[in-house]
């Protein structure tokens, strides 16, 4: 052995000499945790009262501390929905100590959190935010589908358009732009756009796309709510609100990387500490770093995400929490042709377009950053046994900083260009320096009852909310900036590209400047027209659920809503004021308790639209209105092992404003109409140990009844397909050789899409698509290795809104994730 290995060896048992020492000197907890029918209790804490020493169970209901001091100590055992358990135990040096327990249930929530969390893990029964009070799934008359932690995991879902893919009726419509004030994704809901603008049910503005690293779960609440969140963020749709993740009494966590096709790179951390030896403050925080490039010849993706929050139990009455986001986005504009609006369709299908869905046409010089901040802070105080107060401030900014751009249908097959006939279509590319900031306050007061009267059990919630909302634009107009070429006549075009004096720098089929020196030399002469728009809400509203029989409860809620609008704040001509009523009823019938409930609701949403000029005339207009009727069941049968709701629902909105431009001149109308109905099925089972499924299928049928000529009697572009089916299924192993081993198969199905659809202007269709995904994953001690394969058969496919953007073809990601 030479030298340099003896002083290796040396080193090494130089460290090892205290951690034996240390090791002899302290003893070991473990044991294992039951549920009352003797199955194992995952994922619940055990702690040492009085220190830091904490953990888990695994999914075998057991747990060890290790490295304890020897003395005498008392460990408790809690989740969320049980009894908390406490028990002494004396530690002993150089022995393990074996202590179990088997828990109870906590009036009716251990079923609900922990057997509802982990057997049937892809649901959820009760939810604070839909009718912002604790309500059981099957006591509340609305429709809402829940995307849980555990599911966006199992399937290595590293952006949020991805995780959406697990919603029935919901399809994603136009890619976030990045662009100011609207540049988030756009996604279909029961025919009618819709944007995600809600974190813990406030106000979280982006112009980018969510990061799902903090995220708890995903609730798209469904059709026009107007009632408990008013009109500004939400759609006659619906709404997607994201619950975030929570600090926990125990120290724990995890660390994961992602990696995959694309150059994909993805780094995550989530870590839990209690900051006293009390437990009484927690703090949390989740972080992402994301890098990828695009399937396309151009084109990446940079974020960095991190999200500490804070929790603070006062005592049994007093408790605060602070959730706080930091989001950084650095990308290139994902490729969107825009269909021409101001003539008839040249092509009508992709087949005739003749699009290769490689080509970006942009380089990876033009990009756009999306740095965003939220801050949340909520008090809840208990006033007494039946009331509580919920004081909560909300501060959210989005900025767009950097280049957009996109491409415009220009001219087509069969027209000339310079007296040449051009076979084919030209694409016109549009740019613009974006420098604009969103920012808003949100402030709500709540009062949360649940008492009876007469005997008779009231479940209410009575709600102020002040909603302050101001855009700084000082982005450049946009600027043409040379042509792309779709065809197979590729040296006429260059030849009449020639002609004008255009360069041709990026391989033959496209012309313009792709650099950012360039594009700033393009704008140089571009005029910004500096604005500063502000609106104001001031709301009141209230919700009563009324149980009339055990069986039997009805809902009866009503908003008032006071809308200000400054609009530009140096134009005093577009400054309104408008006040708007929103209802809402609804019944449910249990038939057999807790199994089984029929419901109908009554909804109300509602729209305040701005001024408008027609000519020299400023005009004023009506609150638009969607009134929605829905009925249908929602089931919980065997111990929880089969959730579903079914329904059928009819939205009809009025007074919708709409515009028409004729000779150059846009003159504005209301009376236009719309009518969306269709039905939603949406189950989660757990059949057998081991195997879960969420499975999801949607129809809708949506016309343009009265408004524009040119729309009237159409399906609206922003309907999305009439067919949309969603499933993913997954088992693993709960025993033998196989233990911990698992397999995951699912996808999607969306019948063909009318993205553009006019009775002058013609249809364009985006053909059907099935997209199948799946995965393998293996969980060893803390370990979980999971491999996933997206879209399997490679299918080429599109989504849109008046726009074609082509989606991911065949890619693959492998995650390795620590448990701490």
């Amino acid at each position: 052995m030479n030298t340099s290995n003896i002083n290796r060896l040396f080193i090494l048992l130089f460290m090892l000499v205290p951690a034996l020492m240390f090791a002899q000197q302290t003893g070991n907890i473990k044991g294992i945790i039951q549920l009352s029918d003797n199955t194992p209790a995952e994922n619940i804490s055990v702690a040492v009262i009085g220190t830091f020493y904490s953990t888990n169970t695994d999914a075998k209901g057991q747990y060890e501390i290790k490295n304890v001091k020897p003395g005498n100590y008392t460990v408790r055992v809690s989740a969320v929905g049980i009894t908390t358990i406490e028990n002494n135990v004396t530690v002993i040096s150089g022995e393990t100590v074996t202590k179990n327990f088997t828990l109870s249930e906590s009036q009716e929530e251990l079923n609900e959190v922990v057997i509802d969390g982990k057997t049937n893990k892809f649901n959820r029964n009760k939810s604070v935010t839909v009718s912002k009070m604790p309500l059981r799934d099957l006591e509340n008359p609305q429709v809402y589908n829940t995307i849980t932690n555990e599911l966006l995991k199992e399937q290595v879902v590293t952006n949020f358009d991805d995780a959406l893919k697990n919603v029935p009726g919901l399809d994603k419509l136009w890619e976030s732009t990045g662009r100011g004030n609207d540049g988030a994704g756009y996604y279909s809901l029961r025919g009618f756009p819709v944007q995600p603008t809600m974190v813990n049910a406030l106000p979280s503005l982006s112009n980018g796309s969510p990061d799902p690293a903090n995220i708890e779960r995903i609730e798209v609440i469904k059709g026009p709510s107007g009632t408990l969140f008013g009109s500004s963020l939400i759609s006659y749709g619906g709404l997607i609100n994201v619950t975030t993740k929570k600090p926990y009494d125990v120290f724990g966590g995890n660390i994961s990387f992602t990696g995959g096709s694309y150059g994909l790179n993805r780094y995550t951390v989530d870590i839990n500490t209690p900051l006293s030896t009390e437990r009484k403050v927690a703090l949390r925080v989740n972080a992402a770093y994301h890098n990828q490039e695009s399937f396309q010849d151009a084109g990446f993706k940079k974020s960095f995400f991190v999200a500490p929050s804070l929790s603070y139990e006062v005592n049994d009455r007093l408790s605060f929490f602070v959730n706080t986001e930091f989001y950084n986005g650095k990308s290139t504009n994902q490729t969107m042709l825009f269909l021409d609006r101001g003539s008839e369709l040249r092509t009508n299908n992709m087949d005739e377009l003749g699009y290769d869905n490689y080509r970006s046409y942009t380089s990876n010089d033009l990009y756009i950053e999306t740095p965003t901040f939220n801050i949340q802070g909520q008090m809840n105080y208990k006033l007494s046994e039946e009331w509580t107060s919920q004081t909560v401030v909300s501060s959210t900014s989005t900025k767009s900083n950097g280049f957009y751009s996109y491409l415009y249908e220009a001219t087509a097959t069969g027209e000339t260009v310079l007296g040449e006939s051009l076979e084919g279509v030209v694409f016109a590319r549009y740019v613009s320096n974006q420098n604009s900031k969103t920012y808003a306050t949100d402030l709500q007061q709540n009062f949360i009852g649940d008492f009876k009267v007469a005997g008779i059990r009231n479940r209410m919630v009575v709600g102020f909310d002040y909603f302050n909302r101001n855009v700084v634009n000082n982005s450049s107009a946009y600027v043409g900036n040379g042509y792309v070429y779709i065809g197979n006549n590729i040296d006429k075009f260059n030849t009449l590209l020639g002609a004008l004096g255009a360069s041709n720098p990026n391989g033959g089929d496209d012309s313009g400047i792709l650099s950012q020196a360039g594009m700033n030399a393009i704008l140089a002469g571009s005029q910004i027209n500096p604005s500063k728009t502000k609106e104001e809400i001031f709301s009141a509203y209230a919700s009563d659920v009324i149980n009339v029989l055990p069986s039997l409860s009805a809902m009866v809620s009503l908003r008032l809503d006071r809308f200000s609008n400054k609009g530009d704040i140096t134009d005093l001509s577009d400054d309104y004021n408008q006040t708007a009523y929103s209802p809402k009823f609804g019944l449910v019938w249990q038939p057999v308790m807790d199994k089984v409930s029929l419901f109908a609701n009554y909804m109300d949403g509602f729209s305040n639209v701005a001024p408008s000029e027609n000519g020299s005339e400023i005009i004023t207009f009506k609150p638009e209105h969607a009134k929605q009727f829905e009925g249908g069941v929602k089931l919980n049968l065997l111990n929880n092992k089969l959730a579903a709701t079914l329904s059928y629902y009819n939205i009809e909105v009025s007074d919708k404003v709409y515009s028409i431009r004729q000779d150059n001149v846009i003159s504005f109308f209301q009376d236009g109409e719309q009518k969306s109905s269709g039905f939603e099925t949406f189950i989660t089972a757990n059949p057998i140990n081991g195997l879960n499924i969420v499975a999801g299928y949607s129809y809708n049928d949506s016309e343009l009844t009265e408004g524009d000529a040119d729309f009237k009697g159409r399906r609206p572009e922003s309907a999305g397909p009439q067919n949309l089916a969603n499933l993913w299924a997954s088992y693993r192993f709960t025993g033998g050789k196989l233990d911990g081993f698992g397999l995951g198969f699912g996808g999607n199905y969306g019948s063909e899409n009318k993205i553009f659809n006019r009775n002058v202007a013609g249809t364009f269709v985006l053909p059907e698509y099935t997209v199948l995904n799946a995965s393998a994953f293996y969980n060893v001690d803390a370990f979980t290795i999971t491999l996933k394969l997206n879209n399997l058969t490679d299918k080429e496919y599109y989504k849109g809104w008046s726009t074609i953007n082509p989606q991911n073809p065949r890619n693959f990601a492998a995650n390795i994730t620590y448990k701490f």
